[in-house]
């Protein structure tokens, strides 16, 4: 199921903000179409920006010049203003881009998603082909891990096209089970990446912060840069229930017992405190933290990464 005909009715510059929807995405064909939709229609919402400052932060342009690869050319621009212009975007760098994503059982639990929302892995999935898209989009390599309680899935950066698209199918495959292995996933990624590399960790976070620290400063420490976001899907948010209930962990299958008044009073302090401390962990070591919610329109995350790659050319 595609949403072509929908998508005719839409008034001109808005279309980009429906494919965007999560749920929306989720109808599209397949996660190229997904990558491209979001990625498209966010750059458009940049350059479509009040605050042209903004757009200058991802794309630059200077006069051509003898030499130049007529590729980069912006025949758009030429044709308003007559004249040669070459974009690039983020000082064509050759950066090195590394996906990871968790696919352990807590990314697709039974009860979620939530109403108007896509399941947490869902959402990674659609994140990490758009980046996937963005990089091929800038000639960057990118390369893609999938972990559990092991290594599902392991491609290291390349540039090449069939290459690449071989991680959109890569994607498409992935399903949510087991548990989660932090340390075997770092360290897997770590004994492998030669070169100083982008890396965007994509997880619900359901371990001590402290547990990843050592791991996450050995990255830091060989001058990788590090993104981590953080998926959540809004129910977990804000849990409520009207009665005692039993709760069972997706991963390890242990189980509690909870009544409503302490998911009122004391749960939403420890998600606070969870997040703040992942926050702190991430920027003390000179990295980024990025929370998003299921629910949350693909641009907006698109965008923290834009923002992201920005200060790490």
């Amino acid at each position: 199921m595609t949403t072509t005909t929908p998508v005719h009715t839409l008034a001109p510059g808005r279309v980009h903000q429906r494919l965007i929807e999560p749920t929306v995405l989720a109808q599209l064909a397949n996660l190229e179409l997904v990558a491209r939709s979001v990625v498209e229609g966010t750059l458009v919402g940049l350059h479509r920006s009040p605050t042209f400052g903004f757009s200058q932060e991802f794309a630059e342009y200077r006069a051509y010049m003898p030499g130049d690869d007529l590729r980069y050319i912006d025949w758009n621009v030429y044709a308003r203003t007559d004249k040669t212009y070459i974009k690039r975007f983020f000082g064509d760098t050759n950066c090195q881009l590394m996906v990871l994503i968790d696919t352990s059982a807590s990314m697709d639990p039974p009860e979620f998603p939530s109403p108007g929302a896509v399941s947490k892995i869902d959402y990674a999935r659609f994140f990490s082909a758009a980046l996937v898209y963005l990089a091929a989009r800038q000639h960057d390599a990118v390369g893609l891990l999938a972990f559990n309680e092991g290594i599902g899935l392991y491609r290291p950066p390349a540039t090449k096209a069939a290459t690449v698209r071989t991680l959109y199918h890569e994607l498409d495959r992935l399903r949510s089970t087991g548990g989660t292995d932090w340390q075997k996933a770092l360290e897997h990624v770590q004994g492998r990446l030669r070169k100083k590399s982008l890396l965007v960790v994509i997880s619900d976070f359901y371990t001590e912060p402290d547990d990843l620290a050592q791991v996450l400063l050995g990255l830091a420490a060989r001058g990788h840069d590090l993104l981590l976001v953080h998926v959540l899907d809004p129910g977990e948010r804000q849990v409520r229930l009207k009665t005692a209930a039993t709760l069972r962990d997706a991963e390890t299958g242990e189980v509690m017992e909870v009544s409503p008044d302490e998911l009122a009073t004391d749960y939403p302090d420890r998600l606070r405190n969870h997040v703040e401390a992942l926050k702190k962990l991430t920027i003390g070591m000179g990295g980024h933290y990025l929370q998003v919610d299921t629910d949350q329109p693909l641009d907006r995350t698109l965008s923290g990464y834009l923002r992201f790659r920005a200060r790490h050319p």
